[in-house]
């Protein structure tokens, strides 16, 4: 009997009780390699960050003596002011802003009124339209600003902002008409259709219905071509002929001096301003940013 008892083959439920435990711990060994990697993702992410703001409070002495991973041996703190103001990053930060802020409002509205003309709106050629823009997205910048830059001497818009306002929003604007296009799949054009017949012009049903209904749209793609026009060199340092109009980042080659003597120690306090203003903008609007990535994909 005994023996019977012993040989007797292990009933379905022990069975499966096994398979269970068999696939928890792999679930459990899974999650800890998951840990592992996100872990490491993020020190390669994080740690330059920390690096580029402990060498900003570096001297020039203990920056190029001392070991790059060392912690500064005099906390430099007047770097982040002599950034500032000998440096003029101030200055720099403010034709920033200037040259960026009417360039995305106008790439924001033309973008989106196109977006809307060409999915919502039923017109003849909307398709070949569609296309150029398409064939403006592949178009390098390099091959325009030769030409560019001798129309704005001609109309004499030299020594101002103004090349840069539309070089900017000429260059955004592709991108810009094609991901919003993207958007306005996702509209039902019955709504439009519904507001025509309550006698709503084309004018009302694009400000009061179709703006509103893209609006993390809206905020997405802003703030996309807000980190290609900021972070721009090539433009920027094509059409600044004076220093008082350099952006931040051809402002940026300031610090380095005659024979090629450069202040690193105000140089990284610059590029930590310009790197962690930024950063803060695109974590404090990151979920809207995700959630209109998102609303894109999935057409309604």
């Amino acid at each position: 009997m005994a023996i019977e008892t012993a040989l007797k083959p292990a009933s379905p439920g022990h069975r499966r009780t096994r398979h269970q435990n068999r696939n928890s711990v792999r679930k459990a060994s899974g999650r800890h390699w998951i840990k592992i990697a996100v872990t490491f993702l993020l020190v390669i992410e994080v740690y330059p960050l920390i690096w580029m703001f402990l060498t900003s409070l570096k001297s020039n002495s203990d920056y190029l003596n001392n070991s790059t991973w060392s912690l500064p041996t005099t906390w430099e703190w007047g770097n982040y002011t002599e950034a500032w103001t000998t440096g003029n990053i101030g200055l720099y930060v403010q034709n920033s802003l200037l040259a960026v802020v009417p360039a995305l409002a106008l790439i924001l509205l033309l973008g989106t009124a196109a977006g809307f003309a060409l999915q919502i709106m039923v017109w003849k050629g909307r398709s070949l339209t569609l296309l150029v823009f398409l064939a403006g997205m592949m178009v390098p910048p390099q091959m325009i600003l030769l030409p560019l830059f001798t129309v704005y001497f001609q109309a004499g818009l030299s020594g101002t902002l103004w090349p840069l306002i539309l070089t900017y929003t000429g260059t955004g604007l592709p991108l810009t008409v094609f991901m919003m296009a993207t958007y306005y799949r996702t509209v039902p054009r019955e709504l439009f259709e519904a507001a025509t017949l309550d006698g709503a012009g084309i004018l009302r049903a694009f400000w009061t219905i179709s703006v509103p209904m893209v609006r993390n749209a809206l905020l997405t793609v802003g703030l996309v071509q807000f980190f290609f026009i900021w972070n721009d060199l090539l433009i920027a340092l094509t059409f600044t002929n004076s220093q008082d109009l350099r952006t931040i980042q051809v402002g940026l080659l300031n610090f380095t001096g005659d024979f090629g003597a450069t202040q690193y120690g105000p140089l990284f306090a610059a590029i930590c301003i310009n790197v962690f203003g930024t950063l803060v903008i695109y974590l404090f609007l990151n979920q809207k940013v995700m959630k209109g990535l998102t609303s894109g994909a999935v057409k309604g």
